[in-house]
Parts: structure tokens; sequence; C-alpha cells
């Protein structure tokens, strides 16, 4: 079955179609050129929040602004064909009710052009996303340990530790699921949890240090390229472009300050002008 309209963008339908089937692929992406060569390997292209810790150095993603997911989100759409792009809601955007979400997730799509909201699943969310679904606007669910919530937790805390606990991430996924999430992140649990999650929801799940039993995965494309001195326990790191770029600077750096940088081949030659 293809995954695609006839223009090649992967579709809501198609992604909802891989329950229980063909995995579903999707990494960040925050920028042109990197949606550009992500796209053809992904099935989703998720605008994440974590652009704002990842690109803009803030401690988390509470500080993330409305017009920085609209300014990453052209980004990405302008360098995607193939995938789904999915933009994160940030922090203060849809909390408020079904009339404030309406409003920012008209706004993002309408400004990005992207195919779907993120949203993560706090206490009366499902009702937000029933009402963006019925009004035209998919919406992605995000349960377990949600990075908005990290002032409440004091900080990236894996959940269901407890019973109490387990059965609120269950409910919460439930309830994103009734509401008409297309898709739901699953972030930090452990693996039963995730697993018994990803069989009661109808949504497909994507994992972030949860289950390889997911519908799909997702990773933060920096951690996975290695730009980081530490990275999550549930990153694998297929790169390490840390180093290949500090040798790269430090080449380069070496070079000017020897002289060897420009050299012959890299600096313009004017042609001789004929006077008359």
């Amino acid at each position: 079955m293809s995954t695609h309209t006839q223009s090649g963008r992967t579709t809501v339908p198609s992604i909802l179609a891989r329950k229980g089937s063909e995995k579903i692929v999707c990494l960040t992406a925050y920028t042109k050129p990197v949606a550009e060569l992500l796209d053809h390997h992904c099935d989703i292209l998720l605008v994440g929040d974590t652009v704002g810790m990842v690109l803009h150095g803030l401690p988390s993603t509470v500080g993330v602004t409305l017009d920085m997911m609209v300014l990453h989100g052209q980004a990405v759409m302008r360098g995607s064909q193939h995938a789904l792009v999915v933009v994160d809601l940030p922090f203060g955007s849809y909390e408020r009710g079904p009339s404030q979400a309406f409003k920012t997730a008209s706004k993002v799509m309408r400004k990005t052009g992207c195919q779907a909201v993120k949203v993560e699943a706090a206490d009366g969310v499902a009702e937000s996303i029933a009402f963006l679904v019925s009004r035209g606007i998919p919406v992605m669910g995000h349960v377990g340990l949600r990075p908005q919530a990290t002032n409440i937790d004091g900080g990236f805390k894996a959940k269901g530790k407890t019973a109490d606990e387990r059965e609120r991430v269950l409910a919460e996924a439930r309830a994103v699921d009734e509401a008409g999430a297309f898709a739901i992140v699953v972030e930090g649990v452990a693996p039963d949890l995730a697993d018994e999650i990803t069989a009661t929801v109808k949504a497909p799940t994507i994992g972030i240090g949860a289950s390889p039993k997911c519908d799909g995965q997702v990773l933060v494309i920096d951690d996975m390229l290695g730009l980081f001195d530490w990275t999550p326990k549930f990153v694998r790191r297929y790169a390490d472009l840390r180093t290949l770029i500090d040798r790269a600077a430090f080449q380069y750096a070496e070079d000017v300050r020897l002289g060897k940088f420009p050299a012959e081949a890299e600096v313009y030659k004017l042609r001789s002008v004929k006077r008359s």
C-alpha cells in the first residue's frame, strides 16, 4: 500500500494504517538542510520543541515560543517533499482549552504548511485534541515523560514506576487515542508499559526511550548524530559528528594561521582586460 499522495507526501491515513505492521521511522528536524538529508529516510519529520535546547541553548523546552516553532517548521517544510511534517505546539500555547489550541494549531498549519501538530497529554488536552481533529487538524499525542512538565517533575524523569503513575500514563494514552490522535509518542516509560499502551490504543505508538515493540521510533537528530558530549541512555549514536567537526575546525584554523588557506585553487583570478 502506498504511503504517499500523488505529490509524494506521506499522509495521516497512511500512518494510521501502519498500526501493527511496517515500522514508522521518525526523526526530529529543525532546518532546511537537515530536512533535505532526512526526508527520504523518514516517514515523519518532527519539528520538536526540543529545538529550544538543541539549537538555542535553552535549559528546557518551556522557553520555546510559537514564533520559533513557526520559523523552524517553515524551514523543514522547504527542505522536505516526502515525509509527513509534524510541528510541536509549545508550552503555554494550547493548555487553556480547545479555543486556544485551535487558534495556535491553525496558525502553525497556515504559516508552515505542515500536515499535523503535536501536543503533550496534560489534563484536559484530550478535549482539545477532539476539537482540533473535528475541525480538520491532525494531532499527534505525547504521553509518559512530558518535557514541558519538567518543572512539576523536577527534571526529565521516567514514568510508570508506581502502580498509580502507570495507570495515569495508560489513562492519558487512552484519552488521547479516543480523542482521535493519529499517532502517540510514548516517551521514557518501561518497555512493558509501552507494550501495554501499544496493545491498548488504536493509534500507532512511536517510542522514545520506551520499547522496540512500539509501532515506530523517534530520536532527536543531534543526539543520534553524536553532536553532544552526553546523550540519554535510550539514544544510539549512529555517528560522531562532534569529533569530526572539532577536527575539521582545528585543521581549518591551523591552515589559516600557517597561511595554507586559501590556496591558489581557492582564489578568484581576474581576466586581463584589453585596453583600446
